[in-house]
């Protein structure tokens, strides 16, 4: 709830179509599972294998995205070939230390290699390890293309997937995955050379040996304060919406930060889940100092908050970053989202690297001398702006009595020529004023 004080009166054959989930805006939705087509077609085969059965996925169509309805299958024939054994071996080396890839056993992980090293050279038609046929199974299939895509943003240019199982009689053979993709080659390389400038343009103010914290919050900065929230922005499901168009929704936000965080040896993956409202949502998981937080890049963005409010407040009426979602804990995030990710999470307790808490912002008390010094250090760092946390309800009833009700909050901010706005969040225990100049 956002307010205003005035200070003279004192807010996701056998042809089966499958639905990958994509995360779209801030209202996704999840894809529905297809009806049959058609008859498994019969295809001539080496050996003894009688037939084929092809399964297609692609995107959901979700805000902000065009439909896809199939697979182009003249376009992944200009784009690629049959990956090697080599390729394959040179990838794997990519994704130790990666979310999604630790939490999965050894044969998905063969798996999860192989369909990375399709993706990734944007090609088609490369058979899965036959072990993993017996052990981790065509079912698996889609929940480890989640898993690379999960922790991958760099395959901004993956558009989904088809596979094609091969039987002997009632027993599968093999099976033989493709990527389908948005763009060719050619298109995938400029894209990237833009990519790749507006990164070291931003990671240029950010020294290599600042702390983890420090490099978390300012690619969270970053990215609020560059980008715009827009469910109509171009290309909003994967990196390019941000750092070529500079407008987004919330998978392109979350894909982003994990992106610049990669670059600066920060781990962080992708989840996924609902927020209060029932949306589809994405946002971040990220390993500060050996603990685990949360954080949602999208929704610390004015921008967002603006366009969501259902109101007529603008975004340049409120501050433009809200720390409230930079490093929480699992219990303040289920306060307004939930989790419904493709691989389980960690429990996140520490507040360490909470916002609040590494900006002594965080109060355990109402103390007016302390207040007074917390606004000082503001107004001192040149802000117009302030939050602080508090430590439990009894204390952020204090603060509201002390700083709204009796309207000593005029103590510690100069209103002479204009009114103080605030915004209170019972969910977070938070508190924020920003001057308004009338």
């Amino acid at each position: 709830m956002t307010k205003n004080i005035n200070p003279n009166s004192r807010i996701r054959l056998l042809t089966l179509i499958l639905c990958f989930l994509f995360f779209s805006a801030c209202a996704l939705e999840r894809g529905e599972s297809g009806q049959p087509a058609e008859s498994p077609a019969t295809v001539s085969t080496v050996g003894a294998e009688t037939g084929s059965d092809k399964v297609e996925s692609s995107p959901a169509d979700a805000h902000g995205t065009e439909e896809s309805t199939g697979v182009d299958e003249s376009a992944d024939a200009d784009m690629g070939g049959t990956a090697t054994a080599v390729t394959k071996a040179y990838d794997a080396s990519k994704h130790a230390g990666r979310y999604c890839y630790e939490t999965l056993n050894e044969d998905e992980k063969v798996w999860y290699e192989d369909i990375y090293a399709v993706l990734a050279g944007m090609y088609t038609e490369q058979d899965l390890d036959e072990a993993g046929i017996a052990t981790v199974g065509e079912e698996g299939i889609d929940k480890i293309f989640q898993c690379v895509m999960n922790d991958h943003p760099e395959l901004f240019f993956v558009k989904g997937y088809t596979y094609t199982m091969y039987t002997y009689g009632s027993t599968i053979a093999r099976i033989s995955f493709s990527g389908t993709y948005t763009m060719d080659a050619e298109e995938r390389d400029r894209r990237q050379k833009l990519i790749d400038a507006a990164v070291e343009e931003c990671l240029s103010h950010i020294s290599a040996d600042a702390s983890e914290y420090t490099k978390v919050k300012y690619v969270y900065d970053y990215l609020i304060l560059n980008t715009e929230y827009d469910r109509e922005a171009q290309d909003n499901q994967n990196i390019c919406s941000v750092f070529i168009g500079r407008k987004s929704v919330c998978q392109g936000y979350a894909k982003a930060t994990q992106y610049l965080l990669e670059k600066l040896g920060i781990q962080s993956t992708l989840v996924i889940g609902k927020v209060y409202s029932g949306e589809s949502h994405a946002w971040n998981l990220v390993k500060i100092d050996g603990a685990w937080y949360y954080l949602d890049t999208t929704w610390g963005d004015a921008s967002y908050r603006a366009a969501e409010s259902g109101s007529n407040i603008s975004a340049g009426s409120m501050p433009s970053v809200n720390y409230d979602y930079l490093c929480v804990t699992t219990d303040q995030l289920l306060k307004t989202h939930t989790i419904e990710n493709i691989v389980p999470v960690p429990e996140c307790v520490s507040m360490e690297a909470n916002y609040y808490v590494k900006e002594g912002a965080y109060f355990t008390a109402y103390n007016e001398a302390d207040v007074a010094a917390f606004f000082e250090k503001g107004y001192e760092a040149g802000r117009t702006d302030i939050t602080l946390k508090c430590a439990d309800a009894k204390v952020y009833n204090a603060f509201l009595e002390q700083l709204i009700t009796n309207q000593k909050i005029f103590d510690f901010m100069n209103s002479a020529d204009g009114v103080i706005a605030y915004a209170e969040d019972t969910d977070k225990l938070s508190l924020t004023f920003w001057l308004v100049n009338e």
